[in-house]
Parts: structure tokens; sequence; C-alpha cells
């Protein structure tokens, strides 16, 4: 049996997909509210009965915050393909480097689109 948790975190920001023809209208500087879920799994939980204690989440919510909230993400992450599918597995391996128990990572743009990275 494995046991999963899972924390939402929110953000906005813009970005450009400058690779896309000119006339995709993701190819023009728009913006997105943006929501990650981070999933960490575990096959026992820890002494206190956790996966992980959600307060350990907190770094992630750190990092969102300085780093993309309110930011242009092409130039956070110094590349034109900040998709939704690239921003999962960057989310995804900044977490697993900190966080041993991360199984999977999701983004959305919008209400009813999501992108995951699960290795």
């Amino acid at each position: 049996m494995t046991f999963r948790i899972t924390k939402e975190f929110h953000f906005s920001a813009s970005h450009q997909l400058a690779s896309l023809p000119s006339d995709h209208q993701c190819a023009r500087l728009h913006g997105h509210n943006y929501i990650v879920e981070v999933e960490l799994s575990a096959d026992q939980l820890n002494e206190y009965g956790f996966v992980r204690d959600y307060q350990d989440l907190s770094l992630l919510k750190q990092y969102i915050d300085e780093a993309f909230d309110h930011r242009h993400l092409n130039d956070v992450l110094a590349h034109d393909r900040v998709t939704a599918e690239c921003l999962a597995k960057h989310f995804f391996d900044w977490c697993k480097a900190r966080l041993p128990e991360a199984s999977a990572v999701r983004v959305s743009e919008t209400a009813k689109t999501w992108a995951e990275y699960r290795p």
C-alpha cells in the first residue's frame, strides 16, 4: 500500500512561447494564475503518522513566492519553452532534491488544463 499526500500552491506570472508560429495565441506575451500541486508518496508512514509534515512544504511556497510570483517566466527559467509541462518537471526536480518523498507535480494554467510530471 502506498500513502500519498498533495498540497497546492498558487502564483501569477507571464510567459511567451516564442517558438510557436506568430499567429498562435501563446506566441504572444500573456499570463496565467498558476496552480502547482506537489504529491509525496511513501510505503510507510513516519513516526508521527505522516508521509511528510505539510509544514515541510513551506520551502516550496517560499521558492514559488520569491522566484516565480509576478515574474516573467522566460526570464526566471532563461529559455523560451516555459510550458506547463516544463514547469511541472522543474518543480518536481526542485522538490525531489529537498523532499525525497516527492512523486509527482502537476501544474495548471487554466481551470480546465493540467500538466503532470511523474517519473
